[in-house]
């Protein structure tokens, strides 16, 4: 009977999802057969023997599409008795169900709520936990003694268990709560902030600092009581790594509050009362008050001061940083009280605004964005050094703008390791380990070096002289395999748009996988074709030429080697999706398995046929940051350039011919 309660939900949900019911109304009249499904499923709420089918009955008509609160009635009322069932397993099952429904629809749960604050109590702590995860999802909208009652209730809940699974859950559905009853969200912080200074582990504290700041973001009345939270939580915290974000987050929201001097001194005292780790996020937290807010610049120099003679290197490095520029700063841009006048009115209008200017040296230093983060300027520092000649013109300024333009999607595919294994990346959430399907025990250090080699796809380009001649690389993409991973022959291929936008390189990564066989001079034949399966617009076989080939002398088994393929693209031509046929070249030269020396046979020349390779329109899309987004949209001006200011205009005049439509695929 179960297996045909859930046949008949799927074929009610593939009657919604393929687009064969009503778009609007009840899944109840959606279509005949949900209307036979919905009377089946109803009408085995009410199985006479079983409590399973009238529980699974009950859990089925809750995950169904479309479902209005009146069609989830049989199904709350068999879960509502349930939950006063003599049976644990009933009492769980009952409860989670429940708690699934609650954020689609919190009213028809809410009918519950006298039976769930009984479960508070339940000797099974999921059970309890489930329980007031709902009743916090369920009591959003009632009157506020029911909160104050409900977070007693969690009070004694929290301090009588020690499991910080079921700790982090509570916070979280306490965070939900706040951000749907903002009215109540000082009484709301105060409660978890209470329990900061409570007995338990790192994932509890963790989650109250994460739900404290999430909040505090989302309603900002809630910054200051917040921050002061925070740095008395810090005063008395064993876990490093929370008192190092928690000043992190000082030196960043701390200046820009009313009364920022009164967090100078939590902070200072992690100087004198820390380890050398939190006293160098100590020492950044007060560069940044000093450098956000000229008043308080005098006293920040005193403070900073005192650690340059710090005796971690760290920390004393910091300081002298920070020291220096403040100075700077006071000397180029120096503080000017306000007017101490008793006898005038000043309006507090009029009162001067305690805020660096944009072009203070300090400001720009210690508290400015960078426009790339810092994983993006090392790949961006690392092509610079590997371009030929790049360092030799000393008399070229080093700015951002000069620098080699990476895509930042490139970290993701670094993620990704091996594309022919079918790895991935998969971290829950605020999880710190790195785990990969199938493989996750992998060491830490063997992930940063495979981390490493494909962090910079364009390096292979690069040691080559006559394709790194050609300019520099705007874009590479994604490793696309042309083959299975089982095949003899594993073919991966990369495609590099250069800066010109009308060159690009195709790089092929070929692994040999036959023991008694090594390849010699490799390549990959390229023929482009005229469209693109799937695609309505046709594109001509002249859009793309091939201008050249590199060649990989010799892959022995079990290593990999590149070959690479030079297209140049029609600037006549608009720019439009288009295929190539690929087709592995080589000759193979028998080897003694024993000793990989030659057998004495000639080589023979083979070939082997590859999936068909795509380039589109995409490909010629670089993602950056834009730490500003209306700076820089204002800085784009008004004209239909694109790409760094002025210069998407010079490149639409100097490509003429409506190149200014392909100019903003490309950049």
């Amino acid at each position: 009977v179960v297996c045909l309660l859930r046949i008949t939900a799927k074929l009610m949900t593939d009657e919604v999802e393929e687009g064969r019911t009503r778009e609007t109304g009840s899944i109840r009249n959606a279509s005949p057969s949900c209307s036979a499904g919905y009377e089946y499923l109803e009408e085995s709420t009410r199985h006479p023997t079983s409590p399973v089918v009238r529980y699974e009955a009950s859990r089925l008509l809750c995950l169904l599409p479309m479902s209005e609160p009146q069609d989830l009635t049989p199904a709350v009322d068999v879960l509502r008795r349930q939950l006063v069932s003599p049976r644990p397993s009933e009492r769980s099952a009952a409860a989670r169900t429940l708690f699934g429904l609650s954020s689609r629809h919190p009213r028809s749960v809410a009918k519950c709520n006298e039976e769930l604050e009984g479960l508070v109590s339940d000797a099974n702590r999921a059970v309890a936990t489930l329980a007031i995860s709902t009743l916090l999802r369920t009591t959003s909208s009632s009157s506020s003694e029911n909160i104050d009652r409900l977070l007693r209730r969690i009070s004694t809940f929290l301090l009588d268990i020690e499991e910080d699974e079921h700790r982090v859950a509570v916070v979280r559905s306490l965070r939900r709560l706040c951000l749907a009853c903002p009215g109540r969200h000082r009484i709301i912080v105060g409660f978890l902030a209470n329990f900061l200074r409570e007995e338990g582990g790192y994932e509890f504290k963790r989650s109250i600092v994460d739900a404290v700041v999430s909040l505090m973001r989302r309603v900002p009345e809630t910054t200051d009581s917040t921050l002061m939270h925070l740095c008395e939580f810090i005063e008395d915290c064993e876990y490093a790594e929370l008192s190092a974000r928690i000043l992190a987050l000082l030196g960043e929201v701390g200046p820009s509050t009313r009364v920022p001097g009164q967090y100078i001194r939590y902070v200072y005292n992690r100087v004198i009362l820390d380890n050398n780790i939190l006293r160098a996020a100590a020492v950044s937290a007060l560069g940044r008050f000093g450098a956000r807010c000229p008043s308080l610049r005098g006293s920040v120099l005193a403070l900073l001061r005192r650690s340059l003679t710090d005796e971690d290197d760290e920390a004393r490095d910091r300081a002298a940083v920070a020291v220096a520029l403040l100075e700077r700063a006071e000397g180029s841009h120096p503080y000017v009280p306000p007017r101490d006048d008793h006898d005038d009115y000043v309006p507090p209008d009029e009162f001067p605004e305690d805020r660096a200017a944009d072009d203070d040296p300090a400001n720009v230093a210690l508290a400015g964005k960078m426009p790339v983060n810092f994983d993006t300027l090392e790949r961006s520092l690392r092509a610079l050094m590997e371009t030929p000649g790049a360092m030799e013109d000393a008399s070229t300024p080093l700015t951002f703008d000069s620098l080699p333009e990476v895509d930042e999607c490139v970290g993701a595919a670094a993620d990704l390791l091996d594309v022919g294994m079918g790895t991935g990346m998969a971290t829950g959430e605020g999880d710190a380990r790195i785990a990969f399907d199938g493989h996750p025990a992998m060491h830490a250090d063997e992930y940063s070096k495979r981390k490493k080699d494909t962090s910079d796809p364009a390096a292979a380009v690069r040691a080559i002289p006559e394709l790194a001649a050609l300019g520099k690389v705007f874009r590479s993409s994604r490793p696309v395999p042309l083959t299975e991973s089982e095949t003899e022959y594993v073919v991966l291929c990369v495609k590099h748009v250069l800066e010109d936008g009308m060159t690009s390189i195709l790089q092929f990564s070929v692994e040999n996988t036959i023991e008694d066989i090594r390849l010699e001079d490799v390549t990959v034949g390229v023929d482009p074709t005229d469209s693109v399966e799937g695609n309505s617009s046709s594109a001509p076989s002249n859009l793309y030429d091939v201008v050249g080939e590199v060649a990989s002398e010799s892959i022995p088994f079990g290593s990999k080697g590149y070959c690479f393929a030079v297209i140049k693209r029609n600037a006549e031509l608009n720019l439009e999706a288009s295929t190539f046929t690929c087709e592995l070249r080589f000759k193979t030269v028998q080897v003694e398995l024993d000793t990989g020396e030659d057998t004495g046979a000639d080589p023979i020349e083979e070939e082997y046929p590859l999936e068909d390779l795509e380039v589109a329109p995409s490909d010629y899309m670089a993602r950056t940051a834009v730490p500003d987004f209306r700076r820089a949209w204002e800085g784009m001006g008004t004209g239909t350039g694109t790409g760094k200011g002025s210069e998407g205009d010079e490149r639409d005049d100097d490509d003429g011919g409506g190149s200014g439509g392909r100019e903003v695929l490309e950049k």
